[in-house]
């Protein structure tokens, strides 16, 4: 395997060994399969070559996510703040070093929206998601109590940000959700006539729908994130977007 990324990133054994601080010798050992890189050595080329460990040792293991129990590919691994890529979590379950859900019925109303389709009722996935996420270890070992606290306490200051724009037509907001960015990343034409989106498809946003208090076919949209809080409206399957709010933090 790290034959194979090498060449696809067009290094030589002597280029890569200068990136992740090792001989040619020691390369060329690996890659005959004389030896294995060592721990920190294999996060190196893990960051390099933007794979996970378990993937540059041959997908050894089943990955799933922790939190919510998804089946882990390399691009849905969660990282680091620095980088290095998080074995143990999606990135949807965990994003920027902070843990997305402190509840689990949070978690299981966002699996409920995703996974239910004309072969598993909203039922049958929200008994399976009870029982299966208490076996996983982020719910088993649950002790980051500080941690949810100060989530907690985040989402109420973004909350209190959001209502205190007093957007003419929106409801006060309750409560925020973690999205997806490729979800809700929508397409916005600005005044001069250039089509922009302002989300990462790959990233964790809190936010909410919420119907206009005005009636009609529109309704408010909110992504937010340490940055900034965007409010936009929209119709029905995100159709005809249009920008109301981007404000940074």
């Amino acid at each position: 395997m790290i034959r194979e990324l090498r060449t696809k990133n067009g290094l030589s054994q002597d280029e890569l060994a200068e990136k992740v601080f090792v001989t040619r010798q020691a390369v060329s050992r690996w890659e005959n399969g004389e030896t294995t890189p060592n721990i920190d050595t294999l996060k190196l080329l893990s960051k390099l070559f933007d794979v996970s460990i378990n993937t540059l040792l041959g997908s050894p293991r089943q990955l799933i996510c922790q939190c919510c129990g998804m089946p882990l590919e390399d691009a849905s691994i969660s990282k680091e703040p620095d980088g290095f890529f998080n074995e143990e979590y999606c990135k949807w379950c965990y994003a920027d070093g902070e843990y997305m859900y402190h509840d689990m019925d949070d978690l299981i109303d966002v699996c409920v929206g995703h996974m239910a389709n004309d072969q598993f009722t909203p039922e049958q996935v929200r008994a399976y998601m009870k029982d299966m996420l208490p076996k996983l270890n982020y719910w088993k070992q649950y002790t980051n109590l500080a941690g949810a606290e100060k989530f907690a306490e985040f989402k109420q200051q973004l909350i209190d940000e959001i209502n205190t724009l007093q957007v003419e037509g929106m409801p006060k907001v309750e409560k925020l959700n973690a999205l997806v960015g490729g979800y809700v990343n929508l397409e916005y034409r600005l005044p001069n006539g250039n089509l922009v989106k302002f989300l990462d498809d790959g990233a964790t946003y809190l936010g909410t729908q919420l119907e206009c208090e005005f009636g009609g076919n529109r309704c408010f949209g909110i992504a937010a994130n340490m940055d900034f809080i965007l409010v936009c409206t929209y119709e029905e399957n995100g159709e005809n977007p249009e920008l109301v709010v981007y404000k940074k933090r």
